[in-house]
């Protein structure tokens, strides 16, 4: 039976049961989406032999998908009005659903990219609603555990997406792989139907920009902090297979397990942390944050070590894999009447963050090589740190 939950005017349940069925729902979602987000990573050769592309414009299908869930991100609680959240839900996994028959079956180049616009909506939409949702589905002290949740679909789908994609791509084609997103998504529709109850929408849910909430210092800092994490994660992490390879020089195995075992420890890591969030939200980002510095820098100093290089990447998978929870509870603590639009705005600060760490870590790289790429990261994070316990005291 559904679990009867009531929304305030600020989104909170206030019954004492929770209503799990629907966080765990919206966990197989979240695996869906990131699985069909990264699915071309692992498939971008036969992607680009059979449309007659090259493995370049191959490449812009999730370029093309992040674009698209930026842009939604910033519009879908305007767009979206007084509908009803659990339709809006509902709706964005339907589009998983469209993107990936799209994708598998499309005849030629422009089909298949209009396939991966459509997942890029769904993104958009649907990390834009994760946070609130959350909040309207659990009491105040189990939020950071739902949000943990709803984060671990994602940090599984980072573990298997890869291994999988390529595993079916040589079985059943490529087209076969994104279409076994489909029964999935199919199944987290058919569950979230069931479970969530209804969700109207909160009355300013169309007030006011989404940039306006920048005004509030705390918010600013905060947002300034998630785009700085955001960058330089991802300014180490898009160049860490070539470092693998030409300064550790692992072989394909090795690299490999090297890879999985962030995988998994990221799972671990995202799995437990909720439990520290509810009383210690702060400090435990900024640790978080130092940590990753840290085994930056390690990583330059002890690169030739096989051995050290796995155990330090272990690490940073169980701590920044965990990290985006810390931030959706901060976004859960901080706006608590306008989770929809700070949803929205942190989606949109994050697609940025991915493209700029990666572009400026991939210029350094070119230039002065892995070191230059890894100081970046480790400066960016020293700052994020900083810029969390500046949000903290705001």
């Amino acid at each position: 039976m559904q679990p009867q939950v009531s929304a305030l005017p600020n989104g909170v349940a206030q019954d004492a049961q929770a209503a799990w069925g629907a966080v765990f729902a919206l966990a197989l979602a979240a695996f869906a989406l990131v699985a069909s987000e990264f699915m071309p990573v692992s498939l971008l050769s036969p992607i680009a032999s059979d449309l007659r592309i090259s493995e370049g414009q191959a490449g812009q299908a999730i370029g093309v998908s992040g674009a698209f869930a930026l842009v939604t991100s910033l519009c879908v609680a305007r767009l979206a009005g007084r509908l009803d959240r659990k339709v809006l839900l509902l709706g964005v996994t339907l589009m998983m659903i469209v993107s990936g028959t799209i994708a598998a079956f499309a005849p030629n180049y422009a089909v298949f990219m209009a396939g991966r616009a459509c997942i890029g909506v769904a993104i958009g939409g649907f990390w834009s609603m994760s946070a609130a949702t959350a909040m309207r589905l659990v009491p105040d002290h189990l939020v950071p555990r739902a949000l943990a949740i709803v984060n671990g679909g994602n940090a599984l789908a980072t573990v298997v997406a890869a291994p999988a994609g390529s595993f079916l791509g040589a079985l059943v084609g490529w087209r076969g792989a994104f279409f076994a997103i489909v029964p999935v998504a199919a199944l987290a529709f058919a569950w979230k139907f069931v479970s969530l109850p209804a969700l109207p929408a909160a009355s300013d849910a169309t007030s006011g920009s989404v940039f306006a909430l920048l005004k509030r210092p705390a918010v600013a800092y905060g947002m300034a902090g998630v785009s700085l994490f955001f960058m330089g994660q991802f300014a180490l992490f898009t160049y860490l297979r070539p470092f693998l390879e030409t300064v550790t020089h692992v072989s394909a195995t090795t690299l490999t397990g090297m890879l999985l075992a962030i995988g998994i420890a990221g799972f671990i890591g995202t799995t437990c942390i909720g439990a520290v969030l509810d009383n210690h939200l702060y400090r435990t980002l900024a640790v978080i944050l130092l940590v990753m510095a840290v085994l930056a820098g390690a990583l330059v100093a002890f690169g030739g070590s096989t051995p050290i290089v796995a155990m330090l990447l272990a690490v940073w998978g169980l701590v920044a894999t965990a990290a985006p929870v810390g931030w959706w509870t901060w976004l859960a603590r901080t706006l608590p009447d306008d989770a929809e639009a700070g949803g929205g705005l942190i989606v949109a600060v994050v697609q940025l963050a991915l493209g700029l760490g990666a572009t400026l870590g991939g210029v350094l790289f070119d230039a002065w090589g892995f070191r230059a790429t890894f100081g970046l990261a480790a400066l960016l994070l020293v700052i994020a740190a900083a810029l969390a316990r500046k949000a903290a005291r705001a």
